[in-house]
């Protein structure tokens, strides 16, 4: 593992300078490969974050998720973790480029061997592989295929992970398809975590959830909370919280 320290702003082949928020964020990202999604924008608006935490974000892809709380939130500061290095050199000059270089760093690195202490974090993140091993179809595009699939690391590896450097009833939010919401919910009580808010997504009134955002504390005591759901869940994210174009 190591700092990516590279101050090259110069896109690469094969990427993009988007605008975000009504261009309050500038965002490389690939043009073609793996791009974030609604549900990157969803996690960062649903987790917790208090004044003056730490926040670390598992998989930080380009790093939006991190990019969106030191937008909207007053956070000491942010880690990124990121095994992929394109994404990671994504993430580190998106910190730059948006002036956030002094509060977000990125660390090239597998997820499962975070070289963070315990008591680092008061909050994790994580957008992560939705599939299992072996369920459906790998994607042949390496990066998109370990942003889907458990290729690398399960939803396991991912909660200790968490637990491993969050502080004593830290918080740790997660984003997953309805279909395993009581996998997830088993996991984390597992492994120490009490759920303690829940929120659902539909695409629109009369289909089924879709998504579910789901936050818990290390340690806690019992208390989970439903929050309103999410309807039309791509317009909602469109018209409120994320306006683009390409530069």
């Amino acid at each position: 593992m190591k700092l990516f320290n590279s101050h090259n702003f110069r896109l690469r082949p094969g990427e993009e300078l988007d605008l975000f928020l009504d261009g309050k964020l500038r965002i490389i990202q690939s043009k073609n490969g793996y791009r974030f999604s609604v549900d990157a924008v969803l996690l960062a608006d649903f987790v917790t974050v208090r004044k003056g935490d730490v926040v670390v974000d598992l998989g930080t892809g380009c790093g939006v998720i991190l990019l969106i709380l030191l937008l909207k939130k007053e956070i000491s500061y942010a880690v990124g973790i990121e095994i992929q290095k394109p994404l990671a050199c994504q993430a580190y000059r998106n910190a730059i480029l948006n002036g956030f270089q002094d509060k977000m760093y990125v660390i090239v690195g597998d997820v499962k061997r975070i070289p963070l202490i315990q008591d680092f974090a008061d909050v994790v993140v994580c957008n992560p592989p939705y599939r299992k091993r072996g369920s459906g179809k790998i994607n042949p595009d390496p990066c998109k295929a370990i942003a889907r699939h458990e290729l690398l690391i399960s939803l396991d590896e991912i909660i200790l992970s968490a637990k491993s450097i969050l502080k004593k009833k830290g918080r740790l939010a997660m984003i997953y398809p309805t279909e395993r919401m009581a996998e997830v919910i088993v996991k984390l009580k597992k492994y120490d975590f009490e759920p303690k808010r829940i929120q659902i997504a539909y695409p629109e009134l009369s289909s089924r959830a879709t998504l579910f955002m789901i936050e818990a504390y290390l340690n806690a005591r019992p208390g989970l909370i439903i929050e309103p759901p999410i309807i039309d869940q791509n317009s909602h994210i469109i018209d409120n919280r994320l306006s683009y174009g390409n530069i």
